[in-house]
């Protein structure tokens, strides 16, 4: 299985420190951010990884992963132009992912201990459509929560809810197959001009083709100073 990895955005969470560079290039313990996903990418025996970021970015991205030998994967680079969404940046892998090909999709600035490997020998299984990871947060107002059908299959996602349905949130790790680009061509730009992940996964929630699975170790979206200095304090602990 292939795995695209997203590293772009601007970062406004965590500035002023992005105004001196990509987000997912800030020291967490030893490494980078992006370190880690690619290792637990790696861990799950998934070695074939493409990096899309944006053009400003990209030399400090292969400056320290290079070709991505010395990590024991194989890591190609591509280019998104302007900030259009999560969905819009999935769809630049196009031209990566073959006909019928499974993938995992990794939110690069997304640090977790699970091994993936169960979840991707789960999926590989499944017949067709997606997987998404849950994780049990304090906080799920800031998060995408999905709402259950009663027999327990995912109804939709909701995004950031004042009163959330669970405490269950969507990680970024989600998983696919290559079916999913000629989804992306029929939804629409959100109120903000962007495709966004969670209308993508609705049409598969709605379709009856989202499965899921909860992660049950530490995770974090490291996109604020908060989950980053907790992201940092976790690292130092583990390593110690």
């Amino acid at each position: 299985m292939k795995a695209v990895v997203l590293a772009g955005g601007t970062g406004t969470r965590l500035r002023p420190l992005t105004l001196l560079g990509n987000k997912h290039m800030l020291p967490v313990g030893k490494y980078p951010m992006i370190h880690y996903g690619i290792e637990g990418l790696r861990k799950a025996g998934i070695t074939d990884i493409l990096l899309v970021t944006g053009r400003e970015a990209v030399g400090s991205f292969a400056g320290y992963l290079g070709s991505g030998r010395e990590f024991g994967v194989s890591v190609t680079y591509t280019i998104q132009e302007e900030a259009g969404g999560i969905a819009e940046a999935l769809q630049l892998a196009r031209p990566f992912i073959r006909e019928g090909e499974k993938f995992v999709l990794l939110l690069g600035d997304n640090l977790f201990d699970d091994d993936l490997t169960p979840y991707v020998e789960a999926y590989e299984k499944q017949p067709g459509g997606a997987m998404l990871l849950l994780k049990q947060v304090p906080d799920p107002q800031r998060y995408g929560i999905p709402v259950f059908r009663q027999e327990g299959s995912i109804a939709r996602i909701e995004e950031k809810p004042n009163n959330p349905d669970s405490n269950l949130c969507v990680t970024g790790i989600y998983m696919y197959d290559s079916h999913v680009f000629r989804l992306i061509d029929q939804i629409k730009p959100s109120d903000r001009g962007e495709l966004e992940i969670t209308d993508l996964n609705n049409v598969y929630a709605e379709a009856g083709l989202l499965t899921y699975r909860e992660l049950p170790g530490w995770w974090t979206d490291a996109g604020t100073f908060e989950s980053l200095k907790e992201a940092a304090a976790h690292v130092w602990e583990q390593n110690e």
